[in-house]
């Protein structure tokens, strides 16, 4: 069934007004009489030159101060303290993190890491946010500043995949 000008000067109203397809297809069925498919009325929608607005992102509210988890204000130091020490805030590089294309299994997040002394080893991130490190050399402790620096390429990695 086609709608009347009328009908879709309604229609287009209300996308003006901010409805979604979602509420457009359901007020063409309780107004009009007329039922569309989703797609159909994206393709009124559509036709009649109207955009429908994005829904903004709703804001994430900030955790209280006293929510933080173990060892972030830690985290959030040795990220001043790494860029305060390096020439223009940059780190030194040292140290070498790379992320798996295919997830290790019972791993959230995995890949490899190269320490200063050449020394590499795989990293996993399990479903708990522990950190494993595994494959180096029996009772290998890197340096303290290639553990800081790895902590901070780590974090920086695994926020631009999204976590």
């Amino acid at each position: 069934m086609e709608l009347t000008n009328e009908q879709r000067q309604a229609v287009k109203r209300w996308v003006g007004e901010g409805a979604s397809l979602s509420l457009v297809q359901t007020r063409i069925k309780a107004e009009f009489g007329v039922s569309l498919t989703f797609l159909a009325t994206r393709m009124l929608v559509d036709e009649l030159g109207a955009h429908v607005k994005d829904k903004p992102e709703p804001k994430k509210p900030a955790p209280p101060a006293d929510a933080a988890g173990p060892g972030d204000d830690d985290l959030d130091a040795v990220d001043e303290e790494a860029a305060a020490g390096a020439p223009d805030g940059m780190i030194s590089g040292k140290v070498s993190v790379t992320a798996d294309r295919v997830v290790r299994a019972g791993a959230v997040a995995s890949g490899d890491v190269t320490f200063s002394d050449g020394t590499r080893a795989k990293w996993l991130l399990d479903q708990m946010g522990r950190l494993a490190l595994d494959g180096a050399k029996p009772g290998y402790r890197p340096p303290a500043q290639d553990v800081q620096e790895f902590q901070l390429q780590l974090r920086s990695l695994l926020q631009t995949r999204g976590y």
